[in-house]
């Protein structure tokens, strides 16, 4: 089994971080959303990964490389224009052959074990090709992923039958059949080649994986469900991407290698090496990166400071510093996402909290 990646895109949603940066590469619990999907790729025993990339395939590449850092053989499939996840397939089609493969978007984060779901689709595929006597089942063609949702109306939504097979895939219904939204991991055979070249654009101009996947429906093909145990999140807006983070903290474990002097550290705490927490209070669960500096501050809960921060008489809470950022006497922040390179400084202190959303090499004065 192989797996493609979609790692392209603009990234709109999270502008103005993503004018200058891969949205997959913005980093929570500090690491690259894009490593998490790619680490459990490998996790589940695939090699083979193609990596789907527009315009920020410098980027993306200069991160992942050949993919040797993750037990991963990586190719990289150019998609000049953004024009639907089932185009992702179309235009991945040398690569992918006639092998079967995991797609998984490079901006969504699950809970669930992608290792689970791979072998549930082997064994339902290998139950239908050596079936008990007197049964004739079809070998399933894909396998997708649902989750429970209390927005319907913004996703793909699948209606099933009473033995759990989709039976009608609807993008973005005014009135879903029901709550079970696509999580962004699907599995395939090589039918799915034949249903991508036999759709045609939605009204948005995009060729839908939903209405490839209902053509194999229609075509008198199994697809089968699975329903997501577990948290999924699409962070592709600073909310979910800020729960995404609190989420992934809350896993970990302390740890300290840095440098710790007149501190205090609360709980689960990760000081990374060469970081450096000076008479501060940190409170966990929280990560204060590599070759950071923390002095005279407060780092609350759900904080993920980045590599190479300077943080001095500031509070910061429930926020992500993507790395290289200076907040200087800035009072409280809270509920943020800055970029790299960012500078915040207050020239009059008050009372209140400040609420950023701020991209790359920005200066913010705080007056």
């Amino acid at each position: 089994m192989k797996a493609l990646v979609l790692s392209g895109g603009a990234g709109t949603r999270l502008r103005p971080i993503t004018h200058t940066r891969a949205k997959q590469l913005v980093p929570v619990a500090n690491k690259p959303i894009l490593f998490y999907g790619l680490e459990a790729i490998a996790s589940a025993g695939i090699r083979e990964v193609g990596i789907v990339v527009g315009e920020t395939a410098a980027e993306v590449e200069a991160a992942v490389g050949d993919g040797s850092a993750f037990g991963l053989e990586v190719t990289y499939v150019q998609q000049d224009v953004p024009l639907g996840l089932a185009h992702a397939v179309l235009i991945a089609r040398d690569f992918l052959g006639g092998d079967e493969f995991v797609m998984y978007l490079g901006d969504n984060l699950l809970q669930q074990d992608l290792s689970e779901l791979v072998r549930r689709f082997e064994a339902e595929r290998a139950k239908a090709v050596s079936p008990r006597l007197g049964e004739d089942p079809v070998v399933p063609a894909a396998q997708i992923l649902l989750a429970h949702v209390d927005d319907p109306q913004r996703f793909g939504v699948a209606e099933l039958d009473a033995a759990g097979r989709v039976v009608r895939l609807v993008e973005k219904p005014e009135v879903p059949p029901s709550d079970l939204a696509l999580a962004g991991i699907y599995l395939f055979d090589h039918r799915i080649h034949e249903a991508v070249s036999s759709i045609k654009p939605s009204a948005r101009g995009e060729l839908e994986i939903t209405d490839a996947i209902q053509w194999l429906v229609d075509a008198g093909q199994v697809v089968l469900a699975e329903i997501l145990q577990g948290w999924w999140i699409d962070t592709g807006k600073l909310t979910p991407l800020l729960e995404a983070n609190r989420l992934l903290l809350e896993g970990i474990e302390r740890r300290i290698e840095g440098q710790v002097e007149d501190s205090e550290l609360e709980g689960r705490v990760i000081v990374e090496e060469g970081a450096r927490v000076v008479r501060s209070h940190v409170r966990g669960p929280a990560i204060i990166g590599a070759g950071s500096e923390v002095a005279d501050s407060f780092i609350g809960p759900f904080s993920a400071i980045g590599r190479g921060c300077v943080i001095r008489h500031s509070e910061v809470e429930h926020s992500v510093l993507c790395g290289t950022s200076r907040v200087i006497d800035a009072g409280r922040i809270e509920d943020s996402l800055l970029g790299y390179d960012v500078e915040v400084t207050r020239s009059a202190r008050r009372p209140r909290a400040t609420r950023l959303m701020v991209g790359d090499h920005c200066q913010v004065d705080l007056s």
